[in-house]
C-alpha cells in the first residue's frame, strides 16, 4: 500500500506548539510508515487572484498532501475561521472532515435541525430571538429547570441551567442573535456518554460524570471518565448522527434518559486524551488508519 504525505490542521495550541491528540496522530501516522505533519492553522496565508485559490504556509506554497485530517477548534466566528478549510476544499485537498459537514456540527441550531429531521432521538429543544417567546419557549421544553446553550460553542462554553423564568430573563442579554432552550433531563445526574465514531464505527465510549457542583460533565471541566458498554440502540444513534452531519469522524455525546438516549451534541474535532486513558484504544492510531484509507479509495477512484 502507498505511504501517503499526511496534514494535520491545527486550530489549536500555540503556534509552535500543537494540541496532544494532533501530535498522537502524527506519532501513530508517522509509525504506520506515512509521513505526516501538522499545520497551524495561524500560519496560512489565502492568496487571491482571479484565476486560482492560492493556499500558502508560512510564506511558501502549501506543500501536497494525499489526506488533511482537519481539527478545528474554533467557538467563535467558525465560518471565518474555518475559510481556510473551505479554500483547502476548493482547491481539492482531500479532508477527512470537510467544510459543511463541520460547519453542520459547529452550528447547534444546524445539528438539531439534521438530527430531528433524520428521527435521532434528541432533547426537547426551542430556539427563540426574542424576549416575548421566552415564556412559551420554556413551556415547550417541559418548564423549569431548564438548559440555556449559544448556537455556537463547545467544550461547555455558553451552557447554562436556569432554574425559573427571572433567572432565564436575567440570563439572556439578548448580544447573541438566538439563543437555544433545552430540556433539562433530571434523570442523568450529571452524567453523560461520549461515543467516539470514526469511518462508520463505533471505536471507543467512556461514561462522564460531572464534578461535585457541577451539571456540565466535559472533561475540559473537571469531568471524569469511564469505560461504558454502550447498548446495540446507542451505537445505532452514534453511528447515524454521524452519518446524518456527514462527518468522516465525530464524537456523539448521548445522555441516557427514562425515556430512552438522547443526543445532546456531535463533535467534528472530539477530544480523545481521556478516551484512550479510560480505554485503552489507540484513537489516534484509528483516525489515522481511516483517514489513510479513505484516501486510497480516493486516489484510486480519481485515477480511473
Amino acid at each position: 500500500m502507498k505511504k501517503l504525505k499526511i496534514g494535520i490542521l491545527s486550530f489549536k495550541g500555540t503556534e509552535s506548539k500543537a494540541a496532544p491528540e494532533e501530535i498522537l496522530m502524527q506519532k501513530a501516522a508517522r509509525e504506520l510508515g506515512h509521513t505526516a505533519k501538522i499545520y497551524k492553522a495561524k500560519k496560512f496565508q489565502l492568496v487571491y487572484n482571479q484565476t486560482s485559490p492560492w493556499i500558502m504556509y508560512d510564506g511558501k506554497a502549501f506543500p501536497k498532501c494525499d489526506v488533511v485530517i482537519t481539527r478545528p477548534s474554533v467557538l467563535k466566528s467558525v465560518d471565518l475561521y474555518c475559510a481556510l478549510i473551505d479554500q483547502m476544499q476548493m482547491a481539492g485537498i482531500l479532508l477527512f472532515n470537510n467544510y459543511d459537514a463541520i460547519l453542520n456540527a459547529k452550528n447547534k441550531v444546524k445539528t438539531m435541525q439534521i438530527l430531528d429531521h433524520y428521527g435521532i432521538p434528541i432533547p426537547k429543544t426551542v430556539f427563540v430571538s426574542r424576549p416575548e417567546d421566552l415564556v412559551s419557549g420554556a413551556k415547550l421544553v417541559g418548564g423549569f429547570p431548564l438548559i440555556v446553550k449559544q448556537p455556537v460553542g463547545s467544550y461547555g462554553n455558553g451552557i447554562t441551567i436556569v432554574e425559573s423564568m427571572r433567572a432565564l430573563k436575567s440570563v439572556l442579554l439578548w448580544d447573541k442573535p438566538m439563543y437555544l432552550l433545552q430540556q433539562y433531563v433530571k434523570y442523568a445526574k450529571g452524567q453523560d456518554m461520549r461515543v467516539f465514531v470514526v469511518n462508520g464505527k463505533v471505536v471507543g465510549s467512556m461514561m462522564r460524570s460531572a464534578q461535585k457542583g457541577e451539571f456540565r460533565s466535559n472533561i475540559e471541566l473537571g469531568g471524569i471518565g469511564r469505560p461504558v458498554e454502550i447498548t446495540d440502540e446507542e451505537a445505532s444513534i452514534a453511528l447515524r448522527s454521524v452519518q446524518a452531519l456527514d462527518l468522516n469522524y465525530g464524537g456523539v455525546d448521548i445522555m441516557r434518559s427514562k425515556n430512552g438516549p438522547l443526543v445532546l451534541e456531535v463533535n467534528s474535532n472530539p477530544g480523545f486524551k481521556e478516551l484512550q486513558k479510560v480505554t485503552g484504544v489507540n484513537v489516534a492510531k484509528t483516525i489515522v488508519e481511516y483517514a489513510v484509507e479513505f484516501a486510497h479509495r480516493h486516489i484510486q477512484h480519481t485515477s480511473r
